[in-house]
């Protein structure tokens, strides 16, 4: 996964509310946070101007902004930390890896920023497909490094409003307010990064490529396939999507307008039709909290999508629910429109795309709703990763850690995001194009590592020379965020009882039944009244609960 693919899924996933291991609708909720005290936890924004992107950010709607945008690194890249910054500690640190983990002997490029450090970061990268199951027993023998990112999604595994409290240190007093301003780069993120990093009123986690643009996704089209067939791309409404899969759907020449426009859970199509996300699935009807799954919009979504394939404008693959040869299918123009998400849109995608189809050029639809009325789209947490202190370390190894994470947070286009990213020049990097560019000792020895640790906010920035795709899609970015709005409860690390766990699967499957036309809307309709009784009408009780303690986090 390339490190935007990894931010955007991350995201997304972390948005999930956490699932305790016991607890009860009547037992407190461990984790949650009210406004008052999570305001008293939060360190304080103080922004830097140390490094300018080419593309300067785009403040949005409700706390909303888009990622600094980089066409190229800075010629010239200041330093952004001063001064000593470990004390020649030794720490040992767990981190998840998605690829080959590199040597840890004789590693130049761990020498090289360790030296940088003044400390000695010892790094365990392990497995990031297996890592979930990994923790548990960690927790469980209190054989915790002195260092671990544990991505949000492994958190419910863990009961993890009474793990933070017992296991791992309070930062608090080290980072709310004004005290974090000791450590500017960390201090530079923004106050949406640090909020699902907050459980009981206490600050526990480092956010990990934090963003202020986190959506579930959008819709891609083909623009070249478009212009081809002399389509307009200014869909407003469900209506003109409509028209666009007539227009583009030929089966005798092996071509469809759409691939699977709805996603596994509803991860795309709640934008068009005004439904809560997965992640945060309750809104405000009339004063009572309303589930996703009795919402108006998402009948609608599923009437509609089922339309869609009745009128065969799905390729056959996505009608039998294979998304396996979805990229593939977009790449060779089998499908002129896809839902992906927003790491979907990079230079590597371009350069793949270019391989299979030359001319191929992705774009995405601006916001629309399916009525043709004003979008929304909902915010997603500011960071799907944290990375948390061993609470057996004493305040003076705190500070050196909390230290070495301020080198580690340095923004894109710094001296040191160099050295963590691509380690020594002309060993590890040279500079092509205006861009680093890994030799071959340093794909050898250089991973995701440092950064699973400490990291600056998400930047957009240019990959395999396409330059203008980092323009477009930072255009794109600067229309979404005026239509983002915050979800209830949105990011209150809201631990649900574990009776609830198991009540969404079957939703899921109906989802995927009834959108690709194999039961009618009826089944829908069934399935909800089911999945009141077995515990949705509970889980409502649970969360008024939580709002009348806590309040909804907006």
């Amino acid at each position: 996964m390339s490190r935007r693919s990894l931010l955007t899924s991350a995201a997304v996933i972390a948005a999930v509310p956490l699932l305790d291991a016991c607890g009860s609708p009547k037992e407190k909720a461990s984790g949650t946070t009210g406004e008052g005290d999570l305001a008293k936890a939060l360190p304080a924004h103080a922004a830097s101007d140390l490094v300018k992107p080419d593309i300067p950010v785009v403040a949005g709607a409700n706390g909303a902004s888009t990622d600094p945008a980089f066409l190229a690194y800075p010629a010239n890249p200041p330093k952004t930390v001063t001064g000593q910054v470990g004390k020649g500690g030794t720490y040992v640190t767990m981190t998840p890896l998605w690829g080959a983990i590199p040597p840890s002997s004789g590693n130049a490029y761990y020498d090289a920023v360790n030296k940088e450090l003044g400390a000695t970061v010892k790094l365990q990268p392990a497995d990031g497909n297996t890592y979930a199951d990994l923790l548990p027993p960690l927790f469980a023998a209190d054989k915790l490094p002195d260092w671990i990112n544990i991505p949000t999604w492994t958190m419910t595994k863990l009961n993890f409003g009474e793990a933070v409290r017992t296991k791992l240190a309070d930062l608090t007093p080290y980072l709310a307010g004004d005290k974090i301003k000791q450590y500017p780069n960390l201090a530079a993120l923004s106050t949406n990064a640090w909020v699902a990093g907050v459980w009981n009123g206490k600050l526990y986690g480092l956010p990990i490529y934090s963003s202020n643009a986190v959506i579930a996704g959008m819709y891609y089209y083909r623009k070249d396939l478009f212009d081809k067939a002399g389509v307009s791309a200014d869909v407003k409404s469900v209506a003109d999507l409509e028209a666009v899969g007539k227009a583009l759907t030929n089966a005798s020449a092996g071509q469809w307008a759409f691939d699977d426009l709805f996603g596994n859970d509803a991860a795309y199509i709640c934008q068009l039709f005004g439904f809560p996300a997965t992640g945060y699935p309750w809104s405000d009807a009339g004063g009572k909290l309303q589930h996703r799954y009795e919402s108006e919009g998402i009948v609608e979504a599923l009437n509609w999508h089922a339309k869609m394939v009745k009128a065969g404008y799905l390729h056959p693959d996505a009608v039998a629910n294979n998304s396996q040869n979805g990229k593939q299918r977009f790449w060779s123009g089998k499908v002129a429109v896809c839902a992906d998400g927003t790491g979907a849109w990079n230079g590597d995608d371009a350069k793949s795309g270019a391989a299979a189809t030359p001319g191929y050029n992705r774009q995405a639809f601006k916001l629309f709703s399916a009525n043709g009325g004003k979008p929304t789209v909902d915010l997603g947490n500011g960071a799907g990763m944290y990375s948390f202190f061993n609470k057996k370390l004493n305040d003076g190894q705190i500070k050196e850690l909390l230290a070495i994470a301020n080198y580690l947070a340095a923004p894109y286009g710094s001296a040191e995001w160099l050295t963590v990213n691509f380690g020594t020049a002309g060993t590890h990097y040279t500079m092509t194009d205006g861009n680093p560019l890994l030799t071959e000792k340093g794909s050898k020895e250089i991973a995701t590592t440092y950064q699973f640790l400490a990291g600056p906010a998400s930047a957009s920035t240019v990959q395999s020379g396409a330059v203008q795709v980092t323009k477009d899609a930072a255009a794109w970015q600067a229309d979404m965020v005026k239509y983002v709005v915050k979800p209830l409860f949105y990011g209150m690390n809201v631990s649900e009882p574990a009776q609830f766990s198991s009540l969404n699967l079957p939703m899921i499957d109906t989802i995927t039944d009834v959108k690709l036309g194999r039961k009618p809307i009826s089944a829908w309709t069934d399935a909800v009244a089911s999945w009141r009784k077995q515990g949705g009408d509970d889980l409502r009780k649970f969360y008024d609960g939580i709002r009348e303690k806590y309040g909804t986090g907006k």
